[in-house]
């Protein structure tokens, strides 16, 4: 155990409300999410809760029938509450800002739902979401959700052949798209990138509807593409079609896909159940509360926490087209959430380093009257526990680290804001949420001891609302997933739990290092570099070493301001690591970098920057943010002594 885990380890017994809770839902599994499944309005109550008889594929709510719209919308307006506020839209690079009552986002979705139907849209068929951040986006969904057919949602601005890509799997009978994306560098046109998608698509889309943005006018093809603001004016109504629970709501495709694409297929029933019941006990929020979850709506968290989770507990979703930093700065995130009165806020760890690297001292902050809000949530990537310190300090608030991924769809291990807060660990998300049986094994499948290192598991069956399967694929979800550890699923991250039974997510397995036959974790290295204080961020990779097997090779971006010299650096930096880790690590590769590689998520790109490192043919991941990153990390490296520059990417 390091000293950084033994400090973690606490001399007394946590007291955890969540425990009964946590014994419920893994002994008996149907009593507790039967329970939780009356949250929601079903046109026909399940009877059998969990269905294994096709084990290890499991399926909840076998026999119930509910729409997954009618429970975000419908049932809200007739309770009485449609003046209430659904959604506040913020867009600070158009400068608008409005706001849409139960009532009206009722309205537009009977309306797009009608128009979807009109065009010959059926339960079950796909339609491909091809937007930015705007209210239509949301339309389109909740329209789709309505009908029963089952939409995919593409991340915006995609590169043509990832669509491409998506589009042949999906294999969808229309595509709902936008003229353009709106970045703080300028205007993004997507409508030429999905015209080349649906032209090198061997699956040919008849029909497509278009939303003009004021920013950019689009070019239509006629018989194909239709006008969405056009569409609306004549368009019917159409009411919710009920569904079976297992039926298929959306398909995402994983973040980084090549080849063919990893479609995960996420169910109404034990989706809608599993967001419910999470709104309420880990984000604290209720009916009326306002709730921001600053992400996208082409990732898994803005499906789950800025469409559906919020609108399906009768909440009002934040819904933002900006960034953390630049529009206009680094304090536009504390003003939004002062001025909508946010209650609980929801952000990537990249997110709060990157208004760290431009605010360290919090000086923006100050005057901003943040009484609203309770807590601040992080995900979506490892959060080191310096960032964490510093985000409470700042805000004076909870910041909790929370661990989940696009294939669970809702959070697997967390500290339950509505239930009690437990101690917050920095560099934990706390211990597994109910439902989730979490254990941490070694390469034979044995159970580590606490504070050893291993692969993270989650025993089958998964809780109502994670996968049940990829899209037309059982055989690939198994052998992805479920046939390295028989009776568990394979999270694809290392980690360990301690004593107290908190989770430490520390890397990928593939990010696992090997220094010497010592196995040795990314993320505990990226923990160390942040801890000197002119560093923002940092990535770790392991490289290839003749006598050692690897070693870790670290690129470090510096506070604004810092005038440190490389060598002193590299000096400092290296004795921190020798200090904390040991000279077991051989760490002595490492340099600044102006930025690192990221996905539009804000997922630090290791493994491209491993086989750039290591002279490997790489593929440009569809979801990188700056590709012009990729070239900062080759000279880097180059001067390291890694990345030959004759090896470039192929495509």
């Amino acid at each position: 155990m390091t000293d950084t885990q033994a400090q973690a380890h606490t001399t007394s017994p946590i007291l955890d409300p969540a425990e009964a809770m946590r014994t419920e839902a893994s002994e008996q599994p149907q009593t507790y999410w039967r329970a939780a499944a009356e949250l929601l309005h079903w046109d026909s109550f399940p009877t059998q809760i969990l269905d294994d008889s096709r084990s290890p594929l499991y399926s909840w709510y076998t026999d119930g029938a509910l729409n997954s719209c009618y429970n975000a919308i419908d049932r809200h307006v007739e309770a009485g509450r449609g003046e209430q506020t659904a959604i506040h839209y913020v867009s600070p690079v158009t400068e608008t800002a409005y706001s849409i009552s139960y009532n009206e986002l009722l309205a537009q979705v009977k309306r797009l739902a009608g128009y979807l139907v009109s065009q010959g849209v059926r339960r079950g068929d796909r339609v491909v979401i091809y937007m930015p951040m705007v209210p239509e986006t949301a339309y389109a969904m909740l329209a789709c959700a309505r009908i029963g057919a089952i939409h995919s949602v593409v991340f915006g601005g995609f590169a043509a052949n990832e669509l491409a890509s998506r589009i042949n799997d999906a294999k969808p009978v229309m595509v709902l798209s936008a003229s353009c994306g709106i970045e703080p560098s300028g205007v993004v046109a997507y409508k030429p990138l999905l015209d080349s998608a649906l032209a090198q698509a061997s699956h040919k889309v008849a029909k497509c509807l278009i939303l003009q943005r004021p920013q950019y006018q689009a070019e239509l093809q006629p018989g194909r593409d239709a006008d969405w603001q056009q569409a609306m004016q004549t368009a019917p109504d159409a009411d919710c079609v009920s569904v079976k629970a297992t039926d298929p709501l959306y398909i995402l495709y994983t973040s980084g896909t090549t080849g063919q694409p990893k479609g995960v297929v996420r169910d109404n029933g034990g989706h809608a159940v599993a967001l419910a019941w999470s709104m309420k006990h880990i984000y604290d929020i209720e009916a009326g509360d306002i709730f921001w979850a600053a992400s996208d709506v082409g990732w898994v968290v803005g499906h789950s926490y800025i469409v559906y989770g919020p609108l399906l507990v009768g909440a009002t979703t934040l819904m933002y087209e900006g960034k953390p930093v630049g529009t206009p700065d680094a304090a536009a995130f504390w003003r939004t959430i002062a001025k909508y009165k946010v209650k609980s806020f929801f952000t990537a760890p990249t997110a709060i380093r990157a208004i760290k690297r431009e605010d360290p001292d919090g000086l923006l902050l100050r005057g901003v009257d943040l009484g609203c809000l309770k807590q601040m949530f992080l995900a979506g990537e490892r959060c080191d526990p310096d960032t964490l310190i510093w985000a409470q300090q700042q805000l004076g608030k909870p910041v909790i680290d929370h661990w989940w991924q696009t294939e669970t769809g809702w959070p697997v291990a967390c500290n339950l804001m509505g239930v009690a807060q437990l101690p917050i660990k920095p560099g934990s998300p706390a211990r597994p949420v109910p439902g989730y049986q979490v254990q941490v094994l070694d390469e034979s499948g044995k159970q580590v001891a606490a504070g050893d290192y291993g692969n993270v598991v989650i025993k089958l069956p998964l809780p109502p609302g994670a996968l049940p399967t990829l899209w037309q694929n059982d055989q690939r979800y198994i052998d992805s997933y479920l046939s390295m550890y028989p009776g568990y699923y394979l999270t694809g991250d290392a980690g360990y739990m301690d004593e107290d039974g908190y989770l430490y997510i520390m890397s990928r397995i593939d990010d696992v290092i090997n220094v010497a036959g010592h196995r040795l974790s990314t993320g505990r290295f990226e923990e160390v570099l942040c801890q000197h204080p002119a560093v923002a961020e940092a990535a770790v990779i392991g490289v290839e070493d003749k006598l050692k097997g690897q070693v870790p090779l670290g690129l470090v971006v510096l506070k604004n301001g810092v005038t440190l010299g490389d060598d002193e650096l590299r000096q400092q930096l290296v004795a921190l690591v020798r200090s904390e880790i040991g000279p077991v690590a051989a760490f002595r590769l490492v340099s600044a970098i102006p930025k690192l590689p990221k996905t539009r998520s804000g997922k630090i790109l290791r493994a491209t920057m491993r086989k750039i490192a290591d002279n490997q043919a790489y593929t440009v991941p569809a979801t990188i943010e700056d590709p012009a990153t990729l070239e900062l990390v080759r000279h880097v490296l180059g001067k390291l002594g890694y990345a030959d520059s004759q090896v470039k990417e192929h495509r």
